[in-house]
């Protein structure tokens, strides 16, 4: 028999899935002698020697029966000399780099782990941090690359006796060198404190921490990236102390679900969004609740969505089977503002005192992780946060990126990296107003130019000059030397699709982006577009016509003055005050003294052509929202009721164009008639007309120039009613809507936008 033989580099999501022992077993199966090694830009080398046929199938068996997380998108086959090998080994890893792969992102408990640890007869039985190589913490717990134990915080865990031998066990498909395995011998303990971080003693820590939220207490608990607050979703008295422990007066807040026939009783769940919650991304999923159950309204107060997640971990499993209701809240552990804490430290300094219990566990949360948070916008599943399950996996673009760094946006941002034909975002790191999220920026996508051994020649960042970005662009600048690119925030968000769905960047393409605010090329505020995407920049071709914004930033917290600001581009002071009369909003909302002087003040604001504050402006003109908790509040309140409501837009009324763009002041005015003369369910129907429009306008300006199918990006892209009217105007210009589908559409993906540009320079 002829030896021939093979060095194979695979490229992909390779590290911590399981893939090294997988190797192995086939190469055992097939007859083959060689080794496999985790090298330093997260790719895998294997050489193999043996048949030719012998080979052959080995790579058929590659492709055909990898582990489930696993994804191959190379395969580099070179024919080498035989080394005259007598085995096949698991060789020690090599930080060499020879072909940069994807970093591992943490994986949901699955099904087998879960099993073993809810059966009374396995050795694994209750213990909370189960996991094997297709399930797991991955990326919260690596220090570096390639993901070995020891690059882990799992590495002050040594392997027990009965560990080490499924570890050596090559017929041991879950567990032969699965880097993460552990159990009650060997791996992390689980422990309960007070709410002062005293220790509390029990045997049985999560079975007394159940009694005590079934009890009406409030908990910390440490999870898989951070630490939570949880207490009981179906008891007033604690879902109101849970916002005062976070300072979070109205935004939703998130559940926690033993399984889906759980889900199903409190929320509108199908097999399909069963699929999503079940999914090893496990993100929180925005579905509809079922009026009159069992969560407390204030869970959720003006919305009729619910945020729910499965278990994760082994700990939330069964937490929740012990926990009579069978849901919690499970909201993330930290005070408003401020980034969910990862260390005791952290968690007692913010709320040390003012939770109950804390359960905590001594592995080293290496990276903040939180919840990703998903929905559906017209059948199509968008994320609003990626982070856990998804980032920092690699999108791949149709075009040579030189390495790079980008910042991002303001608020619920991320940053990233590029390189070759990769960006890779960091998770979610917040609103970069708070210090603390600005340094862990910084710290993210620092790691990531470390571990892919990247020498950046551009930091891209948004144009705005306010941003607090800008405070870390010159730091990064001296440190690294790099050029710094600003890129437009809308034009941002239309190269955002061309990188999310790998489109070829060298078309022209029209976009929509609607949103809250960006900074314009005009120095106005943005957020209402009409784009033509050509060579990496963006022509503005048309916007919602501009309306000013009393006050700046005080009428985005209260839009009852951008709907006064809005009224003032049509009506006189004295109309504006008896209009907002008539519909009830003097003096209980609103004094006319206030009215008076914020009219005035319209006058000397910035101008805006933000669809979101025009949403604003219609929720606060209905009665639904009149102050703004958390960022998008007016606007999600509002499409909440539209929803919940079943109200349909009316897809032939004319709508209000003046100046080239959807006129605001034409639109509530449209609003205000049928308010006042059909009660709320007609003004209800205009106002879901106007969404609409705004979505039907733009995109039909954009197609007028090219038509190609459309991208369409954004923070408000989510919303199903400009999102239909997108919809349409595309439909008929026979052309198909480009959503994202691996990145947020709103600031969370601004980063890859940034990091698009690029591309184009260097074309």
């Amino acid at each position: 028999m002829t030896i021939r033989a093979s060095r194979i580099r695979v490229i992909g999501l390779v590290q911590g899935v399981g893939f090294r022992p997988f190797i192995h077993r086939i190469a055992f199966k097939h007859g083959l002698k060689g080794y496999v090694v985790n090298l330093g830009g997260s790719e895998v080398e294997i050489h193999v020697e043996g048949s030719e046929e012998g080979i052959n199938r080995f790579l058929r068996s590659l492709r055909e029966e990898k582990p489930p997380p696993a994804r191959i998108e190379e395969l580099l086959i070179t024919p080498v000399n035989p080394l005259g090998l007598d085995s096949f080994v698991i060789k020690r890893s090599e930080r060499k780099v020879t072909r940069r792969s994807a970093i591992p992102p943490d994986l949901g408990i699955c099904e087998d782990c879960l099993r073993e640890i809810l059966d009374p007869g396995d050795r694994r039985y209750r213990y909370p941090w189960n996991s094997c190589a297709w399930c797991g913490p991955r990326y919260s717990m690596i220090y570096r690359v390639p993901y070995d134990r020891e690059n882990t915080s799992m590495d002050r865990f040594p392997l027990c006796e009965e560990c080490r031998r499924e570890y050596r066990d090559l017929n041991n498909t879950r567990r032969y060198h699965a880097q993460g395995i552990s159990c009650q011998k060997c791996g992390p303990s689980t422990i309960l404190l007070d709410g002062r971080g005293r220790i509390v003693e029990t045997r049985d820590p999560i079975g007394f921490a159940a009694r005590l939220l079934m009890d009406g207490h409030i908990l910390a608990i440490k999870g898989m990236g951070g630490y939570h607050i949880a207490g009981l979703a179906s008891r007033r008295d604690v879902v109101e102390r849970v916002r005062r422990i976070k300072d979070r007066p109205s935004q939703p807040l998130a559940l926690m679900v033993r399984d889906c026939k759980i889900a199903e009783r409190i929320a509108w769940v199908n097999e399909g969004l069963c699929r999503i919650l079940r999914s090893p991304q496990r993100p929180i999923l925005l579905v509809e609740g079922k009026s009159g159950g069992p969560v407390d309204p204030l869970v959720a107060p003006g919305v009729h969505w619910l945020g729910i997640m499965l278990p994760y971990t082994g700990l939330h499993a069964l937490l929740l089977r012990e926990v009579d209701d069978g849901f919690l809240i499970m909201t993330s552990g930290n005070r408003h503002g401020f980034p969910m804490c990862r260390t005791l430290d952290c968690l007692l300094d913010q709320v040390g005192g003012e939770v109950d219990y804390i359960l905590e566990h001594n592995r080293v949360i290496a990276h903040r992780v939180d919840d990703s948070v998903a929905r559906l916008t017209r059948g199509r599943l968008l994320l609003l946060r990626r982070s856990r399950g998804y980032a920092p996996y690699w999108i791949r673009v149709k075009a040579k990126l030189p390495e790079s760094l980008a910042l991002g946006a303001e608020l619920q941002t991320a940053g990233g990296v590029a390189f070759e034909d990769k960006i890779v975002l960091t998770q979610f790191i917040g609103d970069l107003d708070n210090p603390a999220q600005l340094s862990e920026l910084q710290e993210e996508t620092e790691w990531f130019l470390e571990q892919y051994k990247l020498k950046p020649r551009h930091l891209v960042i948004d144009m705005h000059p306010g941003y607090s970005s800008r405070r870390l662009a010159p730091v990064l600048m001296e440190k690294y030397g790099v050029e710094i690119l600003e890129v437009q925030h809308h034009c941002a968000h239309a190269l955002s699709v061309i990188a999310d769905r790998g489109l070829e960047p060298g078309k022209t393409y029209p976009a929509v982006t609607v949103d809250g605010a960006g900074y314009g090329l005009d120095s106005n505020i943005w957020g209402g577009e009409s784009l033509i995407v050509e060579d990496g920049s963006c022509e503005r071709v048309s916007h919602i016509r501009y309306f000013p914004l009393p006050g700046g930033d005080a009428a985005t917290r209260n839009p009852i003055r951008t709907l006064i600001g809005i009224l003032s581009t049509g009506m006189g002071e004295d109309e504006v005050v008896e209009v907002l009369g008539k519909l009830g909003r003097i003096p209980d909302i609103i004094g006319e003294s206030t009215v008076r002087l914020v009219y005035k003040m319209a006058g000397s604001s910035p101008l805006t052509s933000s669809a979101g504050r025009v949403a604003d402006a219609l929720s606060a003109l209905l009665g639904f929202s009149y102050k703004r908790t958390y960022e998008g509040e007016p606007a999600i309140v509002l499409e909440s009721k539209l929803l919940a409501s079943k109200v349909e837009p009316d897809r032939d009324r004319e709508p209000f164009i003046k100046g080239g763009g959807l006129d605001a002041f034409g639109s509530v005015m449209f609003t205000i008639e049928s308010l006042l003369e059909g009660g709320l369910m007609e003004g209800m129907k205009r106002a879901a007309t106007v969404l609409y429009w705004i979505g039907y306008t733009l995109a039909s300006a954009a197609l007028s120039r090219v038509r190609d199918d459309l991208l369409f990006s954004g923070g408000a892209a989510v919303n199903d009613y400009i999102a239909m009217g997108v919809e349409d105007a595309a439909s008929e210009y026979g052309v198909s809507v480009v959503y994202h589908e691996n990145l947020p559409p709103g600031d969370g993906g601004i980063a890859a936008g940034q990091l698009m540009r690029l591309a184009y320079l260097e074309r």
